[in-house]
């Protein structure tokens, strides 16, 4: 059965990338990256896709709020939202910006709905690949339309394959998952795009991914798309994730097998 609301978002993201997105990739002049924050760049593409993307989820759901990366470094306020009644959406504009802006792939479009508080849908665009996730949390994924079937039990311990984004871990935490990665099979250094990361656990092309940070926008549609494929989204202590809490680490999978495996390999004592 046709969703309406998935496929709604799903053209908005894809107008996003035609319109504003792609035609700016290699083709960024100075002027038009800055830094927000240490550390941390924005480009004209980000700003201008975000604003596209927010007048258009507004626009399909009249009332309700938009909580936008770009508009949380203006204004960090917005977060307060995300535990609100009525519908929010968290957008990421273009995540793996860095990438972007060096000319390199990969680079995805995010957005999550969330309902009195709870997550209820999510997408991810990734337009260069040509690949669109989207789904709602208690009725599955799709990719490109197609329902992403049950991930079953996956490779054996030892013939794993999975990213660890180490950068960020404090130092003791590091030591431990590298060392553990050699248990697993594959310990890949990640992308710098989360939401590719996420796509590549719905194709199966890697079981696992563990993160430091956790930013809201980065993390919501793909920690929903992958729980209604089955998969597990879970902090390092086990609690669920959810994007309004605060604090560091997160491990996703895609079945309960292969978190509790990992998590024994990369952060057991």
């Amino acid at each position: 059965m046709a969703d309406a609301l998935l496929d709604d978002v799903g053209d908005l993201l894809r107008e996003a990338a035609d319109q504003v997105v792609l035609p700016l990739f290699r083709k960024l002049d100075e002027a038009d990256v800055s830094e927000k924050a240490p550390g941390e760049i924005v480009t004209v593409a980000d700003r201008r896709a975000e604003e596209l993307i927010s007048a258009g989820l507004r626009g399909l759901r009249p009332g309700s709020m938009v909580v936008g990366e770009e508009g949380v470094a203006d204004d960090p306020g917005l977060l307060r939202h995300l535990r609100e009644g009525g519908d929010v959406w968290l957008v990421d504009p273009v995540d793996g910006t860095a990438n972007f802006a060096a000319g390199r792939r990969p680079f995805a479009l995010m957005v999550a709905l969330l309902t009195d508080g709870r997550p209820t849908a999510g997408w991810i665009l990734d337009p260069l690949a040509g690949i669109l996730a989207s789904g709602r949390a208690d009725d599955g994924t799709l990719l490109n339309g197609r329902p992403v079937g049950d991930t079953g039990s996956g490779p054996r311990l030892g013939e794993l394959r999975g990213a660890a984004m180490t950068r960020f871990l404090p130092p003791e935490t590091r030591d431990r998952v590298r060392a553990g990665g050699r248990r697993l099979g594959e310990l890949l250094p990640g992308q710098h795009c989360a939401g590719r990361e996420y796509l590549d656990i719905l194709t199966g092309e890697q079981q696992f991914v563990l993160f430091w940070r956790t930013l809201p926008w980065d993390h919501a549609p793909g920690a929903l798309l992958v729980r209604a494929a089955g998969g597990v989204a879970r902090r390092f202590d086990g609690v669920d994730y959810h994007p309004a809490d605060e604090g560091h680490g997160l491990l996703v999978a895609a079945n309960e097998q292969v978190w509790a495996e990992v998590h024994d390999a990369l952060l057991g004592t």
